[in-house]
């Protein structure tokens, strides 16, 4: 398990348009491939489980907190990347995308990392 942390910066709000906000940590770990995993996600003394999508690219860490609602920009968090669902995969049409994380997030879910 690879653990993470920084300052919670702005991306480009896709996922948050797409239903599924997300925090967004600089990746600088060569070890973190790309895809979509399970996590953990802690900030003030809280702890939540998290989608994990890394990009192609591997330059951002994006984290969906399951669960949570509220603003993160600014703020300290760590977290830990589990096991891995996934790899990336390109889709013709947004809902498609919106199916495919509705099902990883039922998957990430049942994990409970």
């Amino acid at each position: 398990m690879c653990k993470i942390s920084g300052v919670i910066i702005k991306g480009k709000q896709k996922g948050r348009t797409l239903g599924f906000p997300t925090a967004n940590l600089v990746l600088d770990d060569p070890a973190i491939g790309s895809g979509v995993y399970v996590g953990k996600a802690r900030f003030d003394g809280g702890e939540y489980v998290a989608a994990i999508f890394v990009p192609e690219k591997r330059d951002v860490l994006e984290a969906h907190l399951l669960d949570f609602d509220g603003d993160l920009y600014g703020k300290e968090i760590g977290v830990e990347v589990g096991q891995k669902i996934r790899e990336v995969v390109r889709f013709e049409s947004e809902k498609q995308l919106i199916d495919q994380v509705l099902k990883d997030l039922f998957l990430i879910r049942k994990a409970k990392p």
